[in-house]
């Protein structure tokens, strides 16, 4: 299954930093994306635009999980030329990422 079958996603930037919150629909699926979507996967998912270390912040209480990526935006908004400046399409992307379903 796809990771956008129960969970949501929001994104944030600060210079050179994007941060992407994946959010369970259901507090049922939160135990899933803990196990599945690890800081690692997403570090992998990302290898081509990520260059910095990504860590994740666990959000039990409301379902979520927040992945901070550094070097991420190609040195940031103002010196990036990348099309997307901001990173808000990686939410997008990671909502694709392929997880089991049990």
């Amino acid at each position: 299954m796809r990771l956008r079958e129960i969970a949501h996603s929001r994104t944030g930037d600060k210079g050179d930093i994007s941060n992407i919150s994946v959010i369970a629909y259901k507090q049922e699926d939160y135990k899933k994306i803990e196990k599945y979507v690890t800081a690692e996967k997403v570090k992998e998912w990302f290898k081509d635009i990520v260059r910095g270390e990504v860590k994740r912040y666990e959000l039990p209480g409301i379902g979520a999980l927040n992945f901070v990526m550094y070097k991420a935006l190609g040195g940031g908004v103002t010196r990036s030329l990348s099309v997307d400046k901001h990173g808000k399409c990686l939410s997008a992307s990671l909502l694709e990422m392929e997880i089991p379903e049990q």
